[in-house]
């Protein structure tokens, strides 16, 4: 015979971290849609609204969180990954085009992975904002941008990636290559 008030407590285990899971994964998509938009109102000069968009993926985030600490399993939740990568892509950008100075994102716990997998990211965005600046004749920020790409690839050759951020490594470095064309372009119309 089977025992019937184990097989409930299993049931009801494996049926309530369904229900996290699912929260976890609307939440973590609703940040990671946020974290986007940000992105894109940054590359385009609209910093107001680019700050709400990061804010409110950081609180997403933070809910979600909160459901993780009950049960860490949800942490390697590929949904909760990916929205953390891209929050982390949109500050790390945010930091680039404001502060000039990229460094730690605060208010989340983020791994290495996470960190690096959002670095990475981050050169084909100044790629992006780089096009937008030349065509705008704003020469200065194109060089910014370069700068910027070329000591983030500097960083990530020391790393050793491998799997999954070696391959986002190699598309940080090809953006850094368009980039240094788009330096060479400018610098010939300047002259």
């Amino acid at each position: 015979m089977l025992d019937k008030k184990h097989f409930a407590k299993i049931r009801s285990i494996l049926l309530n971290y369904a229900e996290k899971r699912r929260e976890i994964i609307k939440i973590s998509g609703d940040a990671q849609q946020a974290a986007k938009k940000a992105i894109f109102g940054l590359v385009r000069d609209d910093e107001t609204a680019a700050d709400e968009l990061l804010n409110h993926a950081r609180q997403l985030l933070l809910e979600a969180g909160e459901i993780i600490k009950s049960d860490e399993r949800l942490a390697g939740e590929g949904s909760y990954r990916a929205g953390l990568e891209e929050y982390v892509e949109a500050e790390l950008v945010r930091q680039a085009l404001h502060e000039k100075n990229v460094g730690e994102v605060k208010g989340l716990s983020i791994d290495a992975d996470q960190y690096i997998s959002g670095l990475c990211d981050v050169p084909g965005e100044l790629y992006r904002y780089a096009i937008k600046s030349a065509t705008d004749k704003k020469f200065d920020r194109v060089k910014d941008c370069y700068e910027i790409v070329e000591e983030i690839i500097t960083e990530l050759v020391d790393m050793d990636l491998t799997g999954y951020n070696r391959q986002k490594f190699d598309q940080a470095k090809q953006a850094l290559h368009k980039l240094e064309q788009v330096v060479y372009e400018v610098s010939l119309k300047r002259q």
